[in-house]
């Protein structure tokens, strides 16, 4: 009896990390890059201007990091959004301004492999708890669209 329980317990545990695996639903995607952080950077932002959507900010996590004496291989966060979409969201639930503005990270490994990534927003209708067709429909083109500014940053 005891062994059958171990057994059905493990048998969970495998299962749940075989689910783990899968790319669908995930909270962050990424995508490699065939630029360095500040070529694909640029490249974001030219894009953001072109598309029409704000321009906020950006984030220099490595020069941060230097300006207190710690190193950290190269990251920036570009901070963008589209203010008609995003007080739609928000009026579907006002957490959403925990998520909005938009957020790209850009970085580099160890081994120099730049990657962009950003938060799915299929994962905000969770988070967020958001059921309003209006909104989902909000949600997917978010999706689309920030898939297509990944891969175009990250294009040479």
């Amino acid at each position: 009896m005891v062994h059958s329980k171990k057994f059905i317990i493990m048998s969970i545990i495998a299962l749940t990390l075989v689910g783990c695996e899968t790319k669908k639903g995930t909270f962050i995607e990424t995508v490699s890059s065939q630029n360095d952080v500040p070529t694909a950077v640029a490249k974001v932002k030219r894009l953001i201007k072109e598309q029409g959507l704000n321009y906020f900010h950006t984030i220099d996590h490595k020069a941060n990091a230097t300006a207190v004496k710690m190193n950290l291989k190269p990251e920036t966060v570009v901070v963008f959004g589209n203010p008609k979409m995003g007080t739609v969201l928000m009026n579907c639930n006002p957490s959403m301004g925990l998520d909005l503005p938009l957020r790209m990270l850009f970085t580099t490994d160890y081994e120099g492999r730049t990657t962009i990534s950003y938060t799915n927003p299929e994962y905000w209708s969770l988070k967020h708890n958001i059921k309003d067709k209006n909104c989902l429909a909000i949600l997917n083109k978010a999706k689309m669209a920030l898939a297509s500014l990944a891969e175009e940053a990250g294009k040479k």
